[in-house]
């Protein structure tokens, strides 16, 4: 973990009211439907980049929640280098999307980015209290997050040009299920405000559990 927002003497590292939550892009597309999903994910490959790169230059931390594709012995760094293989579908999504050296990664064992995770002692530290989500696939991993987020009083931001999903409809539902019933904020990553997220208020984290 590398310190952000800290003053000239180091101090309050990390610490930020928003976080950028990047779920489950590091993936090889090797599994059914994931020839279409790929198709549907590649236009969410720029925008994303750039949010990411956006967020970085102002000191939102860009957390990577991945899954663990069932391999318990990998780092987070060999998930990546395994789904940048020339024999890897998504080699090149992957490689535009890749984390950077500041960028902090959880592994999870299922859909919803706390089940079984260090996210919530992460988000915790850093004292984010809103949280912008992009990634795959919205109607699952995005929205399974997104409610239990949502359950634990964070504030909601869904990049709506960064997230994609097997069928453009289920997309599409996903997105109004979470601006209906999770409250969230649904809109194009660049209307995004990473500078009011950047800047910490010392409020403490919403209650965990």
């Amino acid at each position: 973990m590398s310190p952000r927002n800290a003053d000239l003497h180091g101090n309050a590292p990390d610490k930020a009211d928003g976080a950028l939550l990047i779920i489950d892009v590091v993936n090889r597309f090797d599994f059914p439907d994931a020839e279409q999903l790929l198709a549907n994910a590649r236009p969410i490959a720029e925008p994303l980049a750039t949010l990411a790169s956006r967020a970085r230059k102002v000191g939102v931390p860009v957390i990577y929640v991945n899954d663990n594709f069932g391999r318990w012995r990998s780092d987070f760094q060999g998930l990546v280098e395994r789904c940048v293989q020339l024999d890897a579908p998504g080699r090149d999504f992957v490689a535009r999307l890749r984390p950077e050296e500041t960028d902090y990664q959880v592994v999870k064992p299922k859909h919803s980015g706390f089940f079984s995770t260090t996210l919530d002692t992460l988000l915790e530290y850093l004292g984010a209290r809103t949280l912008v989500l992009a990634g795959i696939t919205t109607d699952i991993c995005v929205l399974f997050t997104a409610n239990d987020a949502y359950m634990r009083d964070f504030g909601l931001i869904v990049a709506e040009d960064c997230v994609a999903a097997v069928e453009p409809s289920d997309d599409r539902a996903a997105l109004a299920l979470m601006r209906r019933v999770l409250k969230a904020d649904v809109r194009p990553s660049s209307e995004i405000d990473l500078n009011a997220l950047a800047a910490w208020s010392g409020n403490p984290a919403p209650a965990r559990g």
